[in-house]
């Protein structure tokens, strides 16, 4: 005959572990964020200093800014961490989400080969650089997918004056990819990119490509981090995703931020607190 306590045990235990399985559940986010966050490398050195703080899990997402943006307005994600300031602020003026922070910022360059046919190195003007590679029709990669890194280099195309719908051709590649691809894409065939500086320290297949325009301040590349609305999709896990943007603005989230460096160089400035 089993023993009133042993029965009480055998019947408390499994719901314990399913309690335990929920919290554990419950402590995961979801985070639609960019390539050039996660293929830096930032994301494995930031989010278990996260979870060491808090116990939270992140689950990351990575896709370019529009897509990014676009699931949060599906709902898809709890926190969106991207790098469109424009698209941002449309995101949260449409309600989708709650409130932008600023977070970091790093810088875009122009990487190409070294024998640059549209010589262009040595330049700290982007949109000089753009219209003497559209003049040669030197070749180029773009990302070619909507991402804040995109969206970025179709600004500069149309301020350098290049109608780059009229003037493309075989010399300009879209790549429909992240920014570890084009990067591949770009050594491989000897061609022009735009990169964030971060993924570009991180790459190993550099091939003959180096930096060749750098420093114009239009180049500079401002992050931002958003809470999902939880008033349009309500399964959004507000407070533990507010946790983790506070955590991202707070001292300690920027220390670790800065923190994180390539060969001695950092890759990322914080200054969620301008």
């Amino acid at each position: 005959m089993i023993h009133l306590k042993t029965l009480r045990a055998l019947l408390v235990a499994p719901l314990a572990l399913s309690a335990a399985l929920a919290m554990a559940q419950t402590s995961t986010i979801v985070m639609a964020s960019t390539t050039s966050t996660e293929q830096s490398g930032l994301f494995p050195y930031l989010l278990p200093e996260f979870k060491k703080a808090t116990g939270i899990d992140v689950k990351v997402v990575a896709v370019g800014t529009g897509q990014a943006i676009d699931m949060g307005r599906r709902g898809d994600a709890d926190v969106l961490f991207v790098h469109d300031q424009v698209a941002e602020e449309k995101v949260v003026a449409e309600g989708f989400a709650v409130k932008r922070f600023p977070v970091m910022y790093n810088d875009f360059v122009l990487v190409g080969p070294k024998g640059d046919p549209a010589k262009v190195a040595g330049g700290k003007d982007i949109l000089a650089a753009l219209a003497k590679i559209q003049a040669a029709q030197a070749p180029f990669a773009s990302r070619g997918d909507k991402s804040g890194t995109h969206a970025a280099e179709l600004r500069y195309w149309k301020d350098a004056g290049v109608d780059l719908e009229a003037k493309k051709g075989a010399w300009y590649r879209d790549t429909g990819s992240g920014m570890g691809p084009t990067l591949n894409t770009a050594s491989s065939m000897n061609a022009y990119v735009l990169a964030d500086r971060g993924t570009w320290l991180a790459f190993k297949n550099r091939g003959d490509l180096e930096i060749l325009v750098e420093g114009d301040k239009r180049l500079f590349n401002q992050y931002g981090a958003m809470l999902v609305n939880p008033a349009k999709h309500p399964h959004v896990k507000a407070a533990l995703g507010q946790q983790f943007i506070d955590w991202l603005v707070s001292p300690r989230g920027q220390a670790v931020i800065a923190a994180y460096k390539i060969g001695g160089e950092q890759l990322f400035f914080p200054n969620a607190n301008g």
